[in-house]
């Protein structure tokens, strides 16, 4: 099996995973229900993976990595704060509605996580939320750091929502969901106290 191959199988087991933790939780899944539904023995995925534990934790780690790089990738190409902010803005959202999955094991399995992965994903997410931080910040007049942490946290609660709400076809609950989080950011600002209110 070339190392592409192996790439490739390893991607089908973590979808599937992802699939199912979503669907019945994490306890609720067993080797052998992820291993039918890729098509081979439970057994046999210990060839890829060492445990279920090692599973979710990949699994968890690359979500916040690809989030956390994709993240800056996109404000550092942008061409001002505000084309930073809905860059952003719009990677979330394309993420939440491209993978419901991930977003609700994301958020459930955090405890079912050893404690070197989960110290690593912790660090990967306040990353991540570091970049938005800023963009905010950045891109909105008057925003202090503890609002800008406050209000990207709330961004993060209403795309997220999308497994439950997404009841638009995907370039509708896109449009949505990205003029309300812009609209909830930018509402956070305050006038500036050297200005009258």
């Amino acid at each position: 099996m070339t190392p592409t191959a192996k790439q490739t199988r390893r991607e089908q087991i973590l979808s599937a995973a992802a699939e199912l933790f979503a669907r019945h939780g994490f306890h609720g899944v067993g080797i052998d229900d992820i291993g039918a539904a890729v098509g081979i023995s439970g057994p046999a995925l210990y060839r890829h993976f060492r445990s279920k534990d090692a599973m979710l934790g990949e699994m968890l780690t690359a979500i916040s990595e690809r989030l956390l790089d994709g993240g800056r990738a996109r404000v550092d190409a942008a061409a001002d704060p505000e084309a930073a902010l809905r860059a952003l803005v719009g990677w979330h959202v394309d993420f939440a509605l491209d993978d419901p999955a991930l977003i609700t094991v994301q958020m459930r399995n955090l405890a079912n996580l050893t404690d070197p992965d989960r110290r690593r994903v912790r660090a990967l997410q306040r990353g991540y939320v570091e970049v938005w931080v800023r963009v905010v910040q950045d891109g909105v007049r008057g925003v202090d750091e503890p609002t800008a942490r406050a209000a990207a946290h709330a961004v993060f609660g209403l795309i997220n929502s999308t497994p439950h709400s997404a009841h638009l076809d995907r370039e509708q609950m896109a449009a949505l969901l990205t003029r309300m989080a812009l609209a909830s950011i930018t509402s956070s600002g305050a006038p500036r106290t050297d200005q009258p209110a």
